[in-house]
Protein backbone atom coordinates (compact mmCIF):
# COMPACT_ATOMS: atom_id res chain seq x y z
CA UNK A 1 0.00 0.00 0.00
CA UNK A 2 1.36 3.40 -0.98
CA UNK A 3 1.45 5.55 2.15
CA UNK A 4 3.00 8.63 0.56
CA UNK A 5 -0.03 10.78 1.31
CA UNK A 6 0.25 14.41 0.28
CA UNK A 7 -1.19 17.51 -1.36
CA UNK A 8 0.41 18.41 -4.68
CA UNK A 9 2.49 21.55 -5.08
CA UNK A 10 0.27 22.93 -7.86
CA UNK A 11 -2.76 22.80 -5.57
CA UNK A 12 -0.83 25.06 -3.20
CA UNK A 13 0.21 27.42 -5.97
CA UNK A 14 -1.19 30.64 -4.49
CA UNK A 15 -2.85 31.97 -7.66
CA UNK A 16 -4.22 28.55 -8.61
CA UNK A 17 -5.58 28.20 -5.05
CA UNK A 18 -7.13 31.68 -4.90
CA UNK A 19 -8.74 31.32 -8.30
CA UNK A 20 -10.57 28.21 -7.16
CA UNK A 21 -11.39 29.21 -3.58
CA UNK A 22 -13.26 32.50 -3.90
CA UNK A 23 -16.21 31.61 -1.64
CA UNK A 24 -16.90 33.16 1.76
CA UNK A 25 -20.03 31.29 2.87
CA UNK A 26 -18.20 30.04 5.98
CA UNK A 27 -17.06 33.51 7.07
CA UNK A 28 -20.31 34.54 8.85
CA UNK A 29 -20.11 31.43 11.02
CA UNK A 30 -16.55 32.14 12.12
CA UNK A 31 -17.33 35.82 12.66
CA UNK A 32 -20.33 34.94 14.85
CA UNK A 33 -18.09 33.15 17.36
CA UNK A 34 -15.39 35.82 17.58
CA UNK A 35 -14.85 37.36 21.03
CA UNK A 36 -16.74 40.59 21.72
CA UNK A 37 -13.48 42.18 22.83
CA UNK A 38 -11.59 43.05 19.66
CA UNK A 39 -8.31 43.13 21.59
CA UNK A 40 -8.69 39.40 22.26
CA UNK A 41 -6.07 37.25 20.55
CA UNK A 42 -7.29 35.00 17.73
CA UNK A 43 -5.29 32.24 16.04
CA UNK A 44 -6.13 30.74 12.66
CA UNK A 45 -4.35 27.47 11.88
CA UNK A 46 -4.01 26.47 8.21
CA UNK A 47 -4.81 30.02 7.11
CA UNK A 48 -3.71 29.56 3.49
CA UNK A 49 -3.65 32.85 1.58
CA UNK A 50 -5.75 34.63 4.21
CA UNK A 51 -9.21 34.05 2.75
CA UNK A 52 -10.74 34.30 6.24
CA UNK A 53 -7.85 35.98 8.05
CA UNK A 54 -8.05 39.25 6.13
CA UNK A 55 -11.78 39.99 6.49
CA UNK A 56 -11.58 39.22 10.22
CA UNK A 57 -8.59 41.56 10.57
CA UNK A 58 -10.46 44.21 8.57
CA UNK A 59 -13.13 44.16 11.26
CA UNK A 60 -10.49 45.25 13.76
CA UNK A 61 -9.65 41.91 15.36
CA UNK A 62 -6.20 40.89 16.57
CA UNK A 63 -5.67 37.74 14.48
CA UNK A 64 -2.56 35.69 13.71
CA UNK A 65 -2.38 33.22 10.81
CA UNK A 66 -0.29 30.04 10.66
CA UNK A 67 0.35 27.88 7.61
CA UNK A 68 2.92 25.32 6.45
CA UNK A 69 3.22 26.53 2.85
CA UNK A 70 5.48 29.51 2.21
CA UNK A 71 3.96 30.43 -1.18
CA UNK A 72 0.50 30.67 0.38
CA UNK A 73 1.81 32.88 3.19
CA UNK A 74 3.61 35.17 0.74
CA UNK A 75 0.30 35.69 -1.04
CA UNK A 76 -1.44 36.35 2.28
CA UNK A 77 1.20 38.90 3.30
CA UNK A 78 0.93 40.67 -0.05
CA UNK A 79 -2.86 40.89 0.20
CA UNK A 80 -2.64 42.16 3.77
CA UNK A 81 -0.11 44.81 2.74
CA UNK A 82 -2.33 46.01 -0.11
CA UNK A 83 -5.25 46.24 2.33
CA UNK A 84 -3.17 48.20 4.84
CA UNK A 85 -3.45 45.45 7.46
CA UNK A 86 -0.79 44.39 9.92
CA UNK A 87 -1.20 40.65 10.44
CA UNK A 88 1.38 38.23 11.81
CA UNK A 89 1.62 35.34 9.36
CA UNK A 90 3.79 32.49 10.63
CA UNK A 91 5.20 29.56 8.66
CA UNK A 92 4.96 26.50 10.88
CA UNK A 93 3.71 22.93 11.23
CA UNK A 94 0.55 22.88 13.34
CA UNK A 95 1.68 19.57 14.90
CA UNK A 96 4.73 21.20 16.51
CA UNK A 97 3.75 24.87 16.80
CA UNK A 98 4.82 26.63 20.00
CA UNK A 99 4.07 30.37 20.06
CA UNK A 100 4.40 30.58 23.85
CA UNK A 101 1.22 32.59 24.17
CA UNK A 102 -2.48 31.93 24.72
CA UNK A 103 -5.46 32.82 22.54
CA UNK A 104 -9.13 33.41 23.29
CA UNK A 105 -10.19 31.71 20.07
CA UNK A 106 -8.47 29.25 17.73
CA UNK A 107 -9.93 27.82 14.54
CA UNK A 108 -8.97 25.38 11.79
CA UNK A 109 -11.23 26.07 8.80
CA UNK A 110 -11.90 24.66 5.33
CA UNK A 111 -11.50 20.90 5.92
CA UNK A 112 -7.82 21.31 6.72
CA UNK A 113 -7.68 18.51 9.30
CA UNK A 114 -8.27 16.02 6.48
CA UNK A 115 -4.58 16.43 5.65
CA UNK A 116 -3.57 15.04 9.05
CA UNK A 117 -3.28 11.48 7.80
CA UNK A 118 -2.48 9.55 10.97
CA UNK A 119 -4.11 9.60 14.39
CA UNK A 120 -0.82 10.71 15.93
CA UNK A 121 -0.77 13.73 13.58
CA UNK A 122 -4.28 14.74 14.66
CA UNK A 123 -3.51 14.25 18.36
CA UNK A 124 -0.37 16.40 18.06
CA UNK A 125 -2.35 19.18 16.37
CA UNK A 126 -5.14 19.03 18.96
CA UNK A 127 -2.54 19.15 21.73
CA UNK A 128 -1.11 22.29 20.12
CA UNK A 129 -4.60 23.80 20.14
CA UNK A 130 -5.10 22.91 23.81
CA UNK A 131 -1.69 24.36 24.76
CA UNK A 132 -2.42 27.66 23.00
CA UNK A 133 -6.00 28.12 24.19
CA UNK A 134 -6.86 30.23 27.21
CA UNK A 135 -9.00 28.61 29.88
CA UNK A 136 -12.58 28.99 28.75
CA UNK A 137 -11.43 29.83 25.20
CA UNK A 138 -13.17 28.48 22.09
CA UNK A 139 -11.89 26.17 19.37
CA UNK A 140 -13.78 26.04 16.06
CA UNK A 141 -13.35 23.36 13.42
CA UNK A 142 -15.04 22.30 10.21
CA UNK A 143 -14.58 19.16 8.13
CA UNK A 144 -16.54 16.78 5.93
CA UNK A 145 -19.00 14.18 7.17
CA UNK A 146 -17.84 11.12 5.19
CA UNK A 147 -20.38 9.95 2.62
CA UNK A 148 -19.47 6.43 1.58
CA UNK A 149 -22.13 6.33 -1.15
CA UNK A 150 -20.70 9.49 -2.74
CA UNK A 151 -17.15 8.12 -2.54
CA UNK A 152 -18.19 4.84 -4.18
CA UNK A 153 -20.01 6.62 -7.00
CA UNK A 154 -17.14 9.06 -7.53
CA UNK A 155 -14.63 6.24 -8.04
CA UNK A 156 -16.42 5.09 -11.18
CA UNK A 157 -15.41 7.89 -13.54
CA UNK A 158 -13.37 11.04 -13.97
CA UNK A 159 -15.36 14.18 -13.21
CA UNK A 160 -14.78 17.82 -14.17
CA UNK A 161 -14.92 19.87 -10.98
CA UNK A 162 -13.70 23.36 -11.90
CA UNK A 163 -12.80 25.72 -14.71
CA UNK A 164 -11.59 29.27 -14.10
CA UNK A 165 -9.00 31.94 -14.91
CA UNK A 166 -6.34 32.88 -12.36
CA UNK A 167 -5.28 36.44 -11.56
CA UNK A 168 -2.01 35.79 -13.40
CA UNK A 169 -3.90 34.84 -16.57
CA UNK A 170 -3.87 31.03 -16.58
CA UNK A 171 -6.93 29.18 -17.87
CA UNK A 172 -7.39 26.23 -15.51
CA UNK A 173 -9.48 23.08 -15.93
CA UNK A 174 -9.51 20.45 -13.16
CA UNK A 175 -10.80 16.90 -13.49
CA UNK A 176 -11.01 14.59 -10.49
CA UNK A 177 -10.63 10.89 -9.80
CA UNK A 178 -10.66 9.21 -6.39
CA UNK A 179 -10.07 5.86 -4.71
CA UNK A 180 -10.89 5.16 -1.07
CA UNK A 181 -8.67 3.06 1.19
CA UNK A 182 -10.80 1.30 3.81
CA UNK A 183 -7.85 0.29 5.98
CA UNK A 184 -6.48 3.82 6.42
CA UNK A 185 -9.66 5.90 5.88
CA UNK A 186 -7.70 7.86 3.25
CA UNK A 187 -9.53 9.10 0.17
CA UNK A 188 -6.89 9.09 -2.56
CA UNK A 189 -8.00 12.04 -4.68
CA UNK A 190 -6.20 13.03 -7.87
CA UNK A 191 -6.73 16.35 -9.61
CA UNK A 192 -5.82 16.32 -13.30
CA UNK A 193 -4.81 19.85 -14.28
CA UNK A 194 -5.18 21.31 -17.76
CA UNK A 195 -3.66 24.79 -18.08
CA UNK A 196 -4.21 27.01 -21.11
CA UNK A 197 -5.80 24.09 -22.93
CA UNK A 198 -2.99 21.61 -22.38
CA UNK A 199 -2.58 18.79 -19.87
CA UNK A 200 -0.20 19.92 -17.13
CA UNK A 201 0.02 17.33 -14.36
CA UNK A 202 -1.75 15.06 -11.90
CA UNK A 203 -1.73 16.40 -8.34
CA UNK A 204 -2.61 14.44 -5.20
CA UNK A 205 -5.22 15.81 -2.82
CA UNK A 206 -5.25 12.93 -0.33
CA UNK A 207 -7.74 13.34 2.53
CA UNK A 208 -8.13 11.37 5.75
CA UNK A 209 -11.79 10.81 6.52
CA UNK A 210 -12.94 11.28 10.13
CA UNK A 211 -16.20 9.59 11.05
CA UNK A 212 -18.55 11.47 13.40
CA UNK A 213 -18.37 9.43 16.61
CA UNK A 214 -14.64 8.95 16.07
CA UNK A 215 -13.93 12.66 15.81
CA UNK A 216 -16.22 13.51 18.73
CA UNK A 217 -14.18 11.13 20.90
CA UNK A 218 -10.82 12.47 19.70
CA UNK A 219 -11.79 16.02 20.62
CA UNK A 220 -13.00 15.00 24.06
CA UNK A 221 -9.84 12.94 24.67
CA UNK A 222 -7.77 16.01 23.79
CA UNK A 223 -9.54 17.99 26.51
CA UNK A 224 -11.69 20.00 24.10
CA UNK A 225 -15.29 19.84 25.24
CA UNK A 226 -17.75 19.78 22.32
CA UNK A 227 -20.23 22.56 23.15
CA UNK A 228 -22.00 22.47 19.78
CA UNK A 229 -21.84 20.22 16.74
CA UNK A 230 -23.59 21.46 13.63
CA UNK A 231 -24.24 19.97 10.22
CA UNK A 232 -23.31 23.16 8.37
CA UNK A 233 -22.41 26.82 8.68
CA UNK A 234 -26.04 27.85 9.17
CA UNK A 235 -25.79 25.98 12.49
CA UNK A 236 -28.35 23.42 11.39
CA UNK A 237 -28.58 20.27 13.52
CA UNK A 238 -26.07 17.56 12.68
CA UNK A 239 -27.77 14.49 11.25
CA UNK A 240 -27.32 11.55 8.90
CA UNK A 241 -27.57 13.75 5.81
CA UNK A 242 -25.18 16.49 6.94
CA UNK A 243 -22.36 17.20 4.50
CA UNK A 244 -20.25 18.86 7.18
CA UNK A 245 -19.17 18.44 10.77
CA UNK A 246 -18.86 21.91 12.32
CA UNK A 247 -17.65 22.08 15.90
CA UNK A 248 -17.63 24.67 18.65
CA UNK A 249 -15.38 23.39 21.47
CA UNK A 250 -14.26 24.88 24.76
CA UNK A 251 -11.13 24.37 26.76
Amino acid sequence: MNTDYKVGNLIYDANIYDGLNTFLFDLPFYKKWLPQNKDAKILELCCGTGRLTLPIAKDGYNICGVDYTSSMLEQAKEKASKAGLEIAFIEADIRTLNLQEKFELIFIPFNSIHHLYKNEDLFKALNVVKNHLKEGGLFLLDCFNPNIQYIVEATKEQKEIATYTTDDGREVLIKQTMRYENATQINRIEWHYYINGEFNSIQNLDMRMFFPQELDSYLEWAGLNVVHKFGGFEEEAFNDNSEKQVFVCQC
